[in-house]
């Protein structure tokens, strides 16, 4: 049996800031009903502790070093259903029982490169402790990008770990983990690494260069932006180096977890629906401008949703330039999310503007996200660049129709729809720009006037099936190709 340790610093549900936790909590679960051995790891957060899971001490005062000084952690685990995934937390409270994952709105906390190499090496210690060593160890973005280059320096003849390969899921490369020439000094690593070959860039240490670098495979949640991030416009500076792993780099599109997000089952809607009977849907939409309190007028014209983080890569200077344009038009409009502190003042200020036809909630709440799906009939992602994105695969199985730019994840899985031939899933659009983002809409909303095509395109929509085995399917394979370069065929 293959033997995988999935590593983040997300995962649902005991801890989550984006997509990443998603992810994290649904893969090693899907790789498990396929027979491999996977097991998560991530930080034990105070929002982790503060689920009330059964959590056990597994071990205590494991011992790590941080530059000259010896840090001691322990191990939590979960205890769960027999066939589920085995869980282990790395907790530390001075390293992560704080009211945040990574910082606060003012910026990132100051230690974040001691608090993730703290985890990294707990990582090798939980391994040794457990005496479980893994074929694949499975890193995710810049907080666990260390580990493959532990891997092939400091562990490299430890004979426990010689036929452990490294992978290295790129989840968004803008997010990098620089930190000063100091930071290094508490890696442990040989001081020849800190050069252009090793995990220098720019004078810092740049802890997503190290997992490019030193993974065998390196992989994104995406075919297109896989090529995308060899690219200067979305590779973030890293580009070049990317290049140079192109014959190791591969996309992988990330499933959704269908057991949370089905209209047929979903729990939080005002009514169940189906492809094969969508009656349903009206009363959640009914059910959704009620949430917002909003007029049932608006039952009878079409209602934009959007769920996402209020930031420039997420296409909002876009909305922004346009929104006033969208209100003179038939529709109502919905959103859903937190971030930037400009972009939660503009739509505040949007929603004070327009009462009647806009509702506006700045923060994240599960169970009204729930509803935006099942009750809206479009859904609007125009992103600048989307790793891979989920919302639109969620939109896809509720029925809610994705207007999305042709970037990344949402091109791979949005296909434009042809009246033509009846096919395709979607609307989408190229250039990054508020125009195209408004004529995209606008052929949306001629379409939704006839009743027959825009049933068509809704079942076209909750056809498509992107469920979390195919793409573990996919990453087995990835697990063979990185196992073969060590001349590990594994179990």
């Amino acid at each position: 049996m293959l033997k995988v340790l999935f590593v983040s610093s997300e995962a649902v549900p005991f801890a989550k800031t984006g997509g990443l936790a998603d992810v994290s909590g649904t893969l090693p679960r899907a790789l498990k009903e396929i027979g491999v051995d996977a097991r998560l790891v991530l930080p034990f957060y105070r929002m982790a502790r503060e689920q009330k899971f059964n959590y056990k001490l597994l071990a205590e005062d494991l011992e790590v070093t941080l530059g000259k000084q010896t840090v001691k952690g322990d191990i939590r685990t979960l205890l769960t259903e027999e066939n589920d995934c085995l869980f282990y937390l790395v907790e530390k409270e001075e390293f992560y029982d704080r009211s945040n994952l990574y910082g606060t709105p003012k910026g990132d906390y100051f230690d974040n490169a001691a608090r993730f190499i703290f985890f990294s090496k707990m990582v090798f210690a939980l391994c040794e402790k457990l005496n479980f060593f893994p074929d694949i160890i499975h890193c995710n973005d810049w907080q666990s990008g260390l580990i493959p280059c532990y891997l092939k320096t400091v562990y490299r003849k430890d004979p426990r770990f010689a036929k452990t390969a490294s992978i290295f899921s790129i989840h968004n490369v803008a997010y990098q983990g620089l930190f000063s020439r100091e930071a290094f000094d508490l890696t442990g690593l040989p001081p020849e690494l800190f050069s252009i070959a090793g995990v220098e860039f720019w004078g810092k240490i740049s802890f997503m260069k190290a997992g490019i670098v030193f993974a065998d495979i390196v992989n994104t949640v995406s075919e297109t932006y896989s090529r995308e991030i060899q690219t200067e416009e979305f590779g973030y500076g890293l580009e070049g180096i990317l290049r140079t792993r192109k014959k190791d780099l591969y996309g992988v599109l990330n499933g959704a977890d269908y057991e949370e997000w089905n209209p047929a089952t979903d729990a939080f809607i005002a009514s169940p629906y189906s492809l094969e009977d969508l009656t349903g849907k009206p009363k959640c939409k009914q059910d959704l401008l009620k949430a917002f309190s909003l007029s049932e007028e608006l039952l009878s014209v079409p209602l934009l949703g959007v769920i996402s983080r209020l930031a420039d890569q997420k296409g909002f200077d876009l909305l922004a330039q346009i929104m006033d344009k969208l209100m003179t038009m038939d529709l109502g409009f919905v959103l859903l999310g937190t971030g930037d502190e400009k972009y939660n003042e503009l739509f505040t200020l949007i929603g004070g503007k327009y009462p009647k036809k806009t509702g506006i909630k700045i923060a994240y709440d599960n169970t009204l996200a729930h509803k935006i799906e099942a009750g809206c009939d479009m859904f609007l992602m125009p992103s600048r660049y989307e790793p891979c994105g989920l919302n639109q695969i969620y939109s896809l199985k509720y029925g809610t129709i994705p207007i999305v730019r042709a970037t990344g994840g949402l091109d791979d899985t949005i296909q434009e729809f042809n009246p033509s031939s009846g096919k395709g899933t979607g609307f989408k659009f190229k250039q990054y720009d508020a125009n195209k983002l408004l004529k995209t809409i606008k052929k949306a909303l001629t379409l939704y006037n006839d009743k027959g095509k825009w049933e068509k395109l809704i079942k076209n929509a909750m056809d498509a099936d992107f469920s979390w085995k195919i793409s573990a399917k996919k990453y087995v394979e990835l697990y063979r190709k990185a196992l073969a370069k060590l001349g590990n065929p594994g179990d």
